[in-house]
């Protein structure tokens, strides 16, 4: 991670590490993360036997915690103390696990976190249903925020039920496929990882330079993420994913757009691989060598140069920021994004 020691950001496996140089900045970031965990156990709990399986089944696969990982961070540009940190810390999470209950079933994907999907166990209704409690859970808690937090979740609720809109119906004629996949990036996560610093920033008494620096950050690292995640997926690995998963579902990654945009400037190879991506993927051994040829086509570098750049983007705006131990850590962890796809 850039090269700064780090320290494990909680019990659960696959947490990302805690990107600070600084021991009793990770220590304190650490230390808040568990507190996180044990409030997100309790707040998924009912008194419901069906309901409280279900609603646990993603909190006990784990996962990397980076949104409130990220809310814990941005507040030590302020007070870090303050009680509500943590409130909106948990805010962020519960509402990432409510759109992963959502986007599983229209993805049908199978594997979650290396469990399998809610949907697969429990059926689509259900697995719908509980994304839908998870997010009352968090309105039930960010209510208690006051109004201006109401109105950053309501916005960010908003943003993300777009960029699912537009990702289901897809680009509309003339538009951009590459364009218009970074706008679903932004709205789908870029959106709710910037909301993870605005209220980790503003619950912690930061100033509106402060929190306007940790939005265009937070956009910005949400995209460099994802764009990540496109790369990584293809060998499977961090995801918790089968390779080669979203290929098969048909689901729109950097790597398969930027093929489909050399094909049609007429590039053999670009279309060769197009005709395999677009036919019948449902054998496996298929599946894996159009996965292959796909991870050692120019498209796969290219979209892991565009992670690198909109990491970099994140990093720059972090330069109103003063110079100390949390601007380091938010720094690290961009560079960690992008440095995932190497």
């Amino acid at each position: 991670m850039s090269g700064a020691p780090s320290a494990r950001a909680g019990t659960v496996d696959g947490v990302w590490d805690v990107p600070a140089a600084d021991p009793v900045l990770a220590e304190d970031i650490t230390t808040r993360l568990l507190e996180v965990e044990s409030r997100l156990l309790d707040a998924v709990a009912h008194t419901d036997e069906l309901a409280d399986s279900v609603s646990r089944h993603l909190v006990q696969a784990g996962g990397k915690r980076v949104r409130p990982m990220l809310a814990l961070l941005a507040s030590h540009l302020g007070d870090p103390t303050r009680p509500e940190v943590v409130d909106g810390a948990v805010v962020v999470e519960l509402t990432h696990l409510a759109t992963l209950y959502h986007d599983d079933v229209m993805d049908s994907a199978p594997v979650r976190r290396g469990a399998p999907a809610a949907h697969q166990v429990w059926g689509n209704s259900v697995a719908i249903l509980t994304g839908d409690l998870l997010f009352a859970r968090a309105s039930r808690i960010v209510a208690g925020l006051g109004p201006q937090a109401v109105r950053v979740q309501a916005a960010t609720f908003e943003r993300l039920c777009l960029g699912q809109l537009h990702e289901t119906v897809g680009p509309r004629p003339g538009q951009d496929p590459v364009d218009h996949y970074l706008q679903v990036l932004a709205d789908k996560t870029g959106s709710l990882i910037a909301t993870s610093g605005r209220f980790g920033a503003e619950l912690a008494g930061c100033g509106r330079d402060v929190i306007e620096v940790m939005v265009a950050y937070g956009e910005r690292v949400g995209i460099a993420f994802q764009l990540a995640d496109d790369v990584i997926d293809l060998a499977g690995a961090d995801t918790g994913k089968t390779p080669g998963t979203d290929l098969r579902e048909g689901v729109p990654t950097l790597p398969v757009l930027l093929v489909r945009r050399a094909a049609e400037r007429g590039e053999a190879a670009a279309r060769r691989l197009v005709q395999r991506l677009d036919g019948d993927l449902s054998d496996d051994v298929v599946l894996a060598d159009v996965v292959r040829e796909l991870r050692e086509h120019p498209a796969t570098e290219e979209a892991r140069a565009a992670a690198q750049s909109w990491a970099q983007e994140a990093v720059d705006a972090l330069v109103p920021l003063p110079a100390g131990a949390a601007r380091d850590a938010l720094e690290a962890f961009a560079r960690s994004v992008a440095d995932r796809t190497r």
